[in-house]
């Protein structure tokens, strides 16, 4: 991230750029402290616990956990030597259940997201007040994410721990579009994809470590090696209230360090409601002005839903159909972050080199090559997933950060927040697709194996929108 940076002069701590009028408070030789790069870095760092622990290997398992299943149910299952006696399906359909609600609560809370992130956004570039948003709303984050320490491992508590998980959902969602609309605040035209690969990079390497301090320190064996009592998901609710302080305290260097942006002029002060007025009437200039825009949005909402899906049905398929057990599953996972993570800060060169559409293209490319690969060699166990799983992290990263950096880069200054709210609307938008399409694949096929085309096809339908759209002009 330090290497080959714009020029230093002596005894000066700060990156010397020549600004572009599209970074809303640039001007010539603008300096970025590397402070600044850094703070704004370890909020993904931090936020970390909450992608990877609370919403994806740890907290969400543990609520589609026997746990949270009638203890009768559970009993009838232990008892039966067979497993396709009706108390295994018995069960098995309760753990659908489960399942099913926990996909309600992030639904909807993922059309809460949709709603409000573009207006939230909005307000907060004519406000000025962008990065208190950021630590309000991840301040939210954090209580919620505290507030799991209570879910009990019984069934009386399952609507608990979804509306919680739902609840955080929204705030970090929102949280994250102040995020992601600083960049262009810590970066500039020659920096902005090696700035993005390192928040991307940084928060891939966060989730690893938190990963293997959680795993190792209180799940493997029983209760890891501090023999955490695991009775009523003790261990678990105590690995919340860890991810709880984590976020905390990687998410305030950037509340201290980075400035504040000035308020914007031209955004009319209105009410919550009226702002949607103005969001039409703003996305029918940004249409008209930065039609490339509107043309990205679209098209990367297709390919990150397929980029999410590669991680959300990664574990699902590495256990069900190539054998993984669920220790096995976390060790890939921080084997994937690994090589995520890496691929991230390398492909910030690249980005700055060769612009983030040429990154994004290759990087979809890989992974829908890597896919029909997995595809192909569903029956060859373990060691096929391994390989080509990897691959497949191997891309997603940097697909991830360019895609950040692209709207950065034709984003109209000023309006960053606005445009990287429709970002997380747009995204939410198609959010059903690839689990959709995974289902119904499945489904046609009569095999999970068959899952992997849906999300390759998803992938490809992204690849195929983004081609005509123009790449950014290079500084």
């Amino acid at each position: 991230m330090t290497t080959d940076l714009p020029r230093r002069g002596p005894g000066d701590d700060a990156l010397v750029t020549t600004a572009s009028p599209l970074f809303a408070d640039s001007a010539a030789d603008r300096r970025i402290p590397r402070s600044w790069v850094v703070s704004w870095a370890l909020w993904d760092w931090g936020g970390a616990a909450f992608n990877a622990v609370i919403t994806t290997f740890v907290f969400t398992v543990y609520l589609t956990s026997s746990l949270f299943v009638a203890p009768s149910v559970v009993a009838a299952k232990n008892a039966e030597s067979g497993s396709s006696g009706p108390a295994h399906a018995a069960y098995d359909a309760a753990v659908a259940v489960l399942s099913s609600g926990l996909a309600w609560g992030v639904g909807i809370a993922g059309i809460v997201v949709a709603l409000i992130a573009p207006v939230l956004g909005q307000r907060t570039d004519g406000s000025g007040r962008r990065k208190l948003w950021l630590g309000v709303n991840t301040g939210v984050v954090v209580v919620v994410t505290a507030l799991m320490f209570f879910v009990v491992g019984t069934p009386s508590y399952f609507l608990l721990g979804v509306a919680l998980v739902a609840i955080g959902t929204v705030f970090y969602e929102i949280a994250t579009v102040n995020y992601n609309a600083m960049l262009v605040q810590v970066s500039t035209p020659k920096t902005v994809g090696r700035v993005s690969g390192f928040g991307w990079g940084a928060g891939y390497l966060g989730g690893i470590v938190l990963l293997l301090i959680v795993y190792f320190g209180m799940v493997v064996g029983d209760g890891g090696l501090l023999h955490v009592p695991t009775e009523g998901g003790l261990n678990i609710r105590l690995i919340a209230l860890i991810a709880a302080a984590w976020t905390l305290v990687f998410s305030l260097p950037v509340l201290f360090t980075v400035p504040e942006i000035p308020p914007n002029a031209r955004t009319p002060r209105v009410g919550f409601f009226a702002s949607y007025g103005v969001l039409v009437r703003d996305i029918g200039r940004l249409w008209k002005e930065s039609r490339n825009t509107v043309l990205f949005l679209i098209a990367s909402a297709l390919f990150r839903d397929g980029l999410v899906g590669v991680f959300t049905f990664g574990g699902i398929l590495a256990q069900g159909t190539f054998g993984f057990t669920s220790g096995q599953v976390i060790i890939f996972a921080i084997a994937a972050n690994v090589v995520a993570g890496v691929s991230t800060l390398l492909s910030g060169r690249l980005d700055d080199r060769f612009g983030p559409k040429a990154v994004i293209v290759t990087s979809l490319t890989g992974l829908i090559v890597a896919g029909l690969a997995v595809f192909v060699t569903h029956s060859l166990g373990a060691g096929a997933f391994w390989v080509g799983g990897l691959v497949l992290c191997l891309f997603v990263g940097p697909a991830q950060s360019a895609s950040r950096t692209f709207l950065a880069r034709v984003t109209p200054a000023g309006r960053e927040g606005e445009v990287f709210g429709l970002y997380a609307t747009t995204g939410r938008a198609v959010s059903f697709l690839a689990p959709t399409l995974f289902a119904v694949f499945v489904a046609v096929g009569g095999a999970q194996y068959w899952g992997i085309l849906a999300i390759v096809l998803v992938l490809a339908i992204g690849l195929g929108l983004l081609l005509p759209v123009r790449a950014p002009r290079r500084r």
